[in-house]
């Protein structure tokens, strides 16, 4: 699973996310998105760690917890259906 950690401070790196969710379990991925435009951060997140207990524990005692000043959501991030999704994508490159 990978968990969504939003409402971050504009000033979170991706080392500040490695440490707080090491402290549950061994972090395998971490993403945090820029704006294509101007690069700056979007103020979310994505951390995948080791496990499924490890990740259940983190959501649990991480949301709605004040971090960094600001109050954070942490939750299972759920898939978009978009643009970007390939599956749902319209556009024919043989046309």
């Amino acid at each position: 699973m990978t968990i969504f950690i939003g409402n971050l401070s504009w000033e979170t790196e991706v080392e500040d996310l490695e440490q707080l969710f090491s402290n549950y379990g061994v972090v395998k991925k971490c993403y945090l998105p820029l704006d294509r435009e101007t690069g700056r951060k979007r103020g979310f997140a994505f951390i995948d760690l080791n496990d499924h207990n490890s990740e259940k524990k983190a959501i649990d005692d991480l949301q709605d917890v004040e971090w960094m000043g600001r109050e954070i959501r942490v939750n299972v991030a759920e898939k978009r259906n978009g643009p970007n999704n390939k599956k749902h994508n319209n556009f024919n490159r043989n046309n």
